[in-house]
Formats: structure tokens, C-alpha cells, sequence
């Protein structure tokens, strides 16, 4: 009881539900068990029209197995943030409603025209629009992707100025061999094990620019790494100068791969000891986040995976190599019985030290059935307590503790220009959820308006503007702060792979 009254004295991170801004996930369920109505729900958090408020962007499903977006209900959904919670829905407007079944998205400014484009995975074909600055967009021709593109990121892997495209594949799928998987005898047909499907290769375009892109998939290396990617996360995890890339595989050993800096890239995922957790098997590797929680500098990365498995921690040690810190940081026994799809690592509370949320739910919806586990499940914050040590902090809310649904995407931003971090999270078949953040202390912070990708630095602490964040999710607007009651620092550094470091003023 002690534990209990300290621990919900010492947190105060509180969130609220904020309105709905109308949109639902369908994904189109069916007893038929198509494997992509359980993998839908990524998100992007993007200002489209520079007017400085973050907008949301919602990726959407489409009949199956035809892939058709038959009606309205299935249209892809862009809303304008006019402020105090308040969005307005300006997709036709914008011609973003999309074509397909759509996973997720990578927001970034691909031209350096100053607007911010989108990349859209999905199936049957991917899409990539370019914002004109007038409120539109328009698609722009790019080499095929897939044959599942599940998630995708922007990183400018060859330092020329340009952001490339960075493409994850998951399964050789189709409705052709849509497996029957289940306990027949008893009639109990379940989504299927990817371990049923071939693995796919990742792709690089690189972007030539003037809306140009090549496939160098082959010349870069990855075409020898054949994997079933769920989603990626950049950063420079070497320090030596060139972006990396950490890829998740659904029940395969994840990949990193180190950017040699000569247009290649190496697997390094098990020398670097992020391959798998330390007890040496393979898990159900979805989300990821990969930046600094504990303050020394080096980019670390969390995991989701399922229950059972845990949510793995992998601290960055330096000199190019990491060490699970699952159980040392206390994660292992608050994630065990949980799955997580999204997840972000963000400082909620504005203490200074980069906190946990993951949305939860399992990829089973009949998991029930033939396990303790549950399909709809609450989501989760983890409160980083000393920069080592993270301790459960949802029954700071409880109304978002006591919210089960199949959680999907998530991410973390300032909506309402408040200076705390808002969440925005979607859910299979039902309406996305936005939580107000109302976390009540004097803490003070700031947001650094940062290139993607870009490390910056103020004071001791360092957060990256990495633009693909959780479950094929993105997130392209300024790096937060927080300082707890500590004076804020004169002074930001940002430094972009390839550039000098470029000293800015911090935004009191």
C-alpha cells in the first residue's frame, strides 16, 4: 500500500480525452481472417499549411479482399488543427482520401520547397504526394514498392541534402494464399503466424531530386537481408557521422543497418546485440523508438512485442554496441503480460527525462479463446524516474488506464501549444483517441524546430527529430524539452549528419 500511495503522489502525469476529430479505423474484418485488417492504424502528426499548429493525418483501411475504397467510411482522413482541440476535416479538399488499404505514413519535405510531403503504405500499391502549398496535394510517380509495404521512413542516408526513402515490407501475401490457420475441429479461425509467409526484402529509393527517385535496393545492399519489417526508426547509433537504420521483424531477429557512408549499408543487428532479446529467442518485434532515455548522449531503442515476450529496452553503450536494460531499468515485470504496437518515447511530464507510452493490444482478436491473454487492452505509460528506472504511471489516469480497444498507432505532440506533450492514438473499428495532457507542475519546456533526422542537444540532454516513430508511424514537427524547474538553457545545438553543428537560441 505504501508503494502504491508513493508512486501515485510522486507521477502526476495526467491526461484527459480531448474531442474526437471524427475519424474511425475500419479495417474490414471478416471470418475469411485477412491478415491485413489486423495490421492496419499507423498516423501522422504533420503541419501541412505552415500556420504552426500540428495537423493529423489517418491512414484507412478498404474493403477486403479487394482492396477498394467503396465509400467515404474507408477515404484516408487529413484534419486541420485550428486550434484549443478544435480540427476540421479538409481531405477532399487536400485529394488525400487515397486508393487502397492504407498501413501507415512518412511525413517529410522531400523537394525543399518548405511544405512537408507524405509517403502513404499500402496495398495494393503505395502512395507518395507532394503538398503544393496551396491546402493540396499530388501523387508523384515512384519505382514499385512491395509486395507488402507495411511502414516507411525519410532519412538522407547519403548526406547530399535530400531526403531518401526507406521502404519496409513485410510478407509475400496475397488473398491468393490467405492460409486457413486455427483449430479446425473446433471451427476457431485465427489470423495467421507470419512464420506462414515468405520473408521480403526492404527498400532504398534514393531521391535524385526534381520529384525523382531510384531503387538502389540492390546497390545498397539490403536486397541480401530478406526479412517481414513492421516498422523503422533512424539515428546515427555509431557516431560516425552517417544515419543507421533499425528495422523490426515480426518473429525474426531484427535488423540494424549500419550506413557505411559509401551508399552501402552492413546488417549488424547481433554484433551490435539488438538482434534479439538476451535470452536469445525471437519475439513478435512491432514498434519502435530510438533515442536517448537515459541523457548520455547515444540513441537507445525500445521495442513492443507480445504478451510474454516483454517490451525490450536496449541501452546504447557507446563504440557501436548495446545491452538489453529491460530488467535493470524495471520495464520487464510492468510489460510482461502486455503487446504493444505503438510506442514513443517522450517526457510527458517535462522533468527532463524522456518517459514510455504504448499502445496496447494483441494482433489475435480470438486470443482469449485459447490463452489468458486479451485482444483489447488498456494503453500504458511508463514514467521515467531517474534516467535508469521507469515505473508504471496510468493510474495517474484513469480514464485512459481503464479504455480497452485494439490499439494501433501513436504518437506524442504539443496540439494545443500548451508546452506538454498530447497523445494521439488509433484503434481497429473504432474512433481514434486524442488525450489532452494535463499534467499539473511548474516544469518548463521547450520545442526546437529541427531538419529530420537531426540531433539536438541542450544542456545535457539530446532528442533526435526522427520523423518515423513507433508503428509505421510519423512524426514531423519540433523536438520537445523539458527541464523540470531548472532554468532553461540560453542555448540549443543541431546537428545534421554531414553538417557543422548550428547554435540556436532556446525559446523561453
Amino acid at each position: 500500500m505504501r508503494l502504491l500511495l508513493f508512486s501515485a503522489a510522486a507521477f502526476g502525469i495526467t491526461f484527459v480525452p480531448a474531442p474526437n476529430p471524427g475519424f474511425v479505423l475500419e479495417h474490414s474484418p471478416s471470418p475469411e481472417k485477412y491478415l491485413p485488417s489486423t495490421m492496419a492504424g499507423g498516423l501522422a502528426v504533420f503541419d501541412f499549411n505552415n500556420d504552426g499548429r500540428p495537423d493529423l493525418f489517418f491512414p484507412n483501411g478498404a474493403e477486403l479482399p479487394s482492396f477498394r475504397k467503396t465509400g467515404p467510411k474507408y477515404w484516408n482522413r487529413l484534419y486541420r488543427n485550428d486550434g484549443d482541440f478544435h480540427f476540421t476535416d479538409v481531405t477532399e479538399k487536400a485529394g488525400l482520401a487515397g486508393d487502397g488499404f492504407a498501413f501507415g505514413a512518412a511525413a517529410a519535405d522531400f523537394d525543399n520547397d518548405g511544405f512537408i510531403d507524405l509517403f502513404v503504405p499500402a496495398l495494393p500499391a503505395s502512395k507518395l504526394y507532394r503538398n503544393k502549398g496551396d491546402g493540396t496535394f499530388v501523387e508523384v510517380p515512384i519505382p514499385a514498392t512491395g509486395p507488402w509495404t507495411i511502414a516507411a521512413g525519410w532519412f538522407d542516408y547519403d548526406r547530399d541534402g535530400l531526403q531518401d526513402l526507406f521502404i519496409v515490407n513485410y510478407l509475400n501475401w496475397s488473398p491468393a494464399n490467405n492460409h486457413w490457420c486455427g483449430d479446425r475441429p473446433k471451427n476457431l479461425r485465427v489470423y495467421c503466424h507470419p512464420r506462414h509467409f515468405q520473408a521480403t526484402t526492404n527498400q532504398l529509393l534514393h531521391n535524385k531530386g526534381n520529384g525523382k527517385f531510384e531503387d538502389v535496393t540492390q546497390s545498397s545492399g539490403l536486397a541480401k537481408y530478406p526479412g517481414k519489417g513492421m516498422s523503422v526508426a533512424f539515428a546515427d547509433y555509431d557516431a560516425d557521422g552517417f544515419l543507421d537504420a533499425f528495422v523490426t521483424n515480426d518473429g525474426m531477429p531484427n535488423f540494424l543497418f549500419r550506413n557505411k557512408g559509401n551508399g552501402t549499408f552492413e546488417e549488424n543487428a547481433f554484433a551490435a546485440g539488438v538482434a534479439l532479446p538476451d535470452r536469445g529467442v525471437t519475439i513478435s518485434n512491432m514498434g519502435v523508438d530510438f533515442r536517448d532515455y537515459d541523457n548520455d548522449g547515444r540513441p537507445d531503442i525500445v521495442v513492443t512485442a507480445l504478451a510474454g515476450e516483454s517490451f525490450p529496452l536496449f541501452r546504447n553503450l557507446g563504440k557501436g554496441q548495446f545491452q538489453e536494460a529491460t530488467t535493470t531499468a524495471r520495464l520487464a515485470p510492468l510489460v510482461v503480460r502486455k503487446s504493444g504496437w505503438g510506442v514513443v518515447f517522450a517526457d510527458f511530464d517535462n522533468d527532463g527525462r524522456k518517459d514510455i507510452f504504448t499502445a496496447n493490444s494483441h494482433v489475435n482478436d480470438l486470443v482469449s479463446a485459447t490463452t489468458s491473454d486479451a485482444y483489447q487492452l488498456p494503453n500504458s505509460i511508463f514514467q521515467n524516474r531517474d534516467g535508469k528506472t521507469f515505473a508504471g504511471a496510468t493510474s495517474d489516469s484513469p480514464e485512459l488506464a481503464a479504455e480497452s480497444a485494439a490499439h494501433r498507432g501513436a504518437l506524442a505532440a504539443d496540439l494545443d501549444g500548451d508546452g506538454r506533450l498530447d497523445l494521439i492514438v488509433t484503434a481497429l473499428g473504432a474512433p481514434a483517441r486524442i488525450w489532452r495532457n494535463t499534467t499539473a507542475n511548474t516544469n518548463k519546456s521547450t520545442q526546437i524546430p529541427a531538419p529530420p533526422n537531426a540531433t539536438v542537444t541542450i544542456g545535457s540532454q539530446t532528442n533526435t527529430a526522427n520523423t518515423a516513430v513507433g508503428y509505421s508511424s510519423s512524426y514531423a514537427g519540433p523536438v520537445h524539452f523539458g527541464f523540470g524547474a531548472a532554468p532553461l538553457p540560453p542555448e540549443a545545438i543541431i546537428t545534421v549528419p554531414g553538417a557543422a553543428p548550428k547554435t540556436v537560441a532556446v525559446r523561453k
